[in-house]
């Protein structure tokens, strides 16, 4: 964030901003157009979005944090209940699927969030 920036906009929270799905600087404008991909630049304060790059960090937190919750889960109530195959089919693929979505937009907001306040884009690394 630049010393011009601090000036007008008030430092945001990028954990609640991300999950929202809000612009790092003025917290107003929409940081998707559809789904997961990213705007051009924030309508609201004009912020350009060419910095924010979060490759492949969502999917692996994703992965990560959903397959131990789904895999827990279905442990348990094979060992507690041995319920019939179907229905781990039922209750899981669902609440795999549902539960990825919504994690995967939330976490890419985060991330790209997190690279804004930290002054993270790549440009501004030194390479040497």
């Amino acid at each position: 964030m630049s010393e011009q920036d601090r000036a007008i906009y008030p430092s945001l929270d990028p954990i609640s901003t991300g999950i929202k799905g809000r612009c790092p600087r003025c917290g107003q404008g929409h940081l998707f157009d559809g789904f997961l991909t990213l705007k051009k630049n924030c309508a609201m304060c004009g912020l350009d979005y060419d910095f924010a790059d979060a490759g492949d960090g969502p999917a692996v937190f994703v992965i990560l944090i959903i397959g131990f919750i789904v895999v827990g889960l279905a442990l348990w109530l094979e060992v507690s209940y041995s319920p019939p195959l179907w229905l781990h089919f039922i209750l899981w693929i669902p609440l795999t699927i549902g539960l990825s979505l919504w994690l995967l937009r939330a976490l890419k907001g985060v991330l790209i969030n997190m690279q804004f306040k930290n002054d993270a884009s790549e440009g501004k690394i030194d390479r040497g």
